[in-house]
């Protein structure tokens, strides 16, 4: 995966988390480290996830503690949650959010759901293959198109309001390759148990599941508005 801290991110955040956002990036590329994602959720009252990487897409357990460390002195500073939070940081996982070009780049022939700020020949979601990356654009086929019609879709990256990849066979099998490629230290290694394949569109009650090591680290760190 080409690695540029100065890539744009095509799906950003607005309103409060585009504004932590702003604050959270500068440190993250300090210390070598891509932004992904900032969400803040009601969890645990209210909850800050960060979710970052490194030049591989991924983000060790000391990568999480490092850019926690370095980040709470200055959303303190900062503050801009006007409530107490915890703050969580984590690596963006196997079925990753996809921000940035190369994101798209780095998994052609993977599935991914895609959704738009704006709607294209009426609809907005689309679900299906990676198949090209442009400059500005994907290109994403359709598994269900109806026949006689083009199953690809030319997608602008200005356009696109989410996108993240789909758990498949496919990708577990990427993701374990990658590990192998770039192994991680056991301490620094976290098991989690992912479905084999994505069933949000089914309605099955107990899925066969799989572990496979994925880093991903929470720091539960309580904060406090000023």
């Amino acid at each position: 995966m080409s690695f540029d801290l100065t890539e744009p991110r095509f799906i950003k955040e607005t309103g409060l988390e585009a504004r932590v956002a702003r604050i959270v990036e500068p440190v993250a590329n300090g210390l070598g480290f891509s932004l992904v994602r900032v969400k803040i959720t009601q969890e645990n009252g209210c909850t800050l996830q960060i979710m970052a990487e490194d030049h591989n897409g991924r983000f060790t357990i000391v990568n999480c503690e490092t850019l926690s460390k370095d980040l709470s002195p200055v959303l303190d500073v900062e503050d801009p949650i006007d409530r107490e939070y915890h703050l969580e940081v984590s690596s963006p996982g196997i079925d990753r959010p996809l921000v940035r070009r190369r994101d798209f780049a780095a998994y052609i022939g993977h599935e991914a759901k895609i959704e738009l700020g704006d709607m294209i020949n009426g609809r907005k979601r689309f679900r299906g293959f990676i198949k090209a990356v442009e400059d500005d654009a994907v290109i994403i086929t359709l598994p269900d198109a109806p026949g006689g019609t083009d199953p690809d879709h030319r997608l602008l990256f200005a356009n696109l309001a989410e996108a993240k990849l789909v758990m498949t066979d496919a990708l577990m099998e990427k993701a374990r390759l990658d590990q192998e490629a770039h192994p991680i230290d056991d301490e620094e290694t976290e098991t989690v148990e992912y479905a084999e394949a994505d069933n949000d569109d089914d309605n099955t009650d107990d899925p066969e599941t799989e572990t496979v090591e994925d880093t991903a680290a929470t720091t539960d760190t309580p904060k406090e508005s000023n």
